[in-house]
């Protein structure tokens, strides 16, 4: 920022603000407990050297990710972000469980539908041809070949 008003970390750090500080783009003044919350968890430094390691164009996201993480990790320090995650999959799975019961449902209530109102021709029609095809790939167990004949195992 430089001159005037200082970063919030500079503000925090009690320096003064240069011209192409670190910090600058990605900790402005006006919202100060984003880089408080950063630097309680990581360290100003730390996270001075990790935006000095990354491109310009990858700063700004990973600056989100660490003021993610260490809010995550100030509501839950053992897990942090992990805990999140793991929440949220759970949460996930339980949803997908409540969708496939009422799919079945739905299924069963069309099903229970379906065989209250009278078969239309082409119903039978279908179900005809889906019967007969389905019936020729059951194998005949009554043909020889089908049949499995066993020898008697020496004692």
């Amino acid at each position: 920022m430089g001159g005037n008003s200082p970063c919030a970390s500079c503000k925090l750090l009690r320096r003064r603000c240069i011209k192409d500080c670190i910090f600058a783009p990605y900790f402005p003044s006006d919202d100060p407990q984003k880089f408080v919350i950063v630097h309680k968890i990581f360290g100003a430094s730390n996270v001075s050297k990790m935006l000095q390691e990354l491109p310009v164009h990858q700063r700004a996201d990973a600056v989100s990710s660490l003021v993610y993480e260490a809010s995550a990790r100030m509501r839950d320090p053992v897990y942090g972000c992990v805990g999140a995650i793991s929440y949220l999959q759970n949460q996930v799975s339980e949803l997908q469980m409540q969708l496939a019961v009422a799919q079945a449902e739905i299924l069963c209530v069309q099903m229970n539908h379906e065989s209250l109102m009278p078969p239309s021709e082409t119903d039978l029609h279908h179900k005809s041809y889906l019967l007969q095809n389905n019936l020729s790939q059951i194998p005949d167990f009554n043909t020889p070949s089908n049949v499995i004949h066993h020898s008697p195992s020496p004692l």
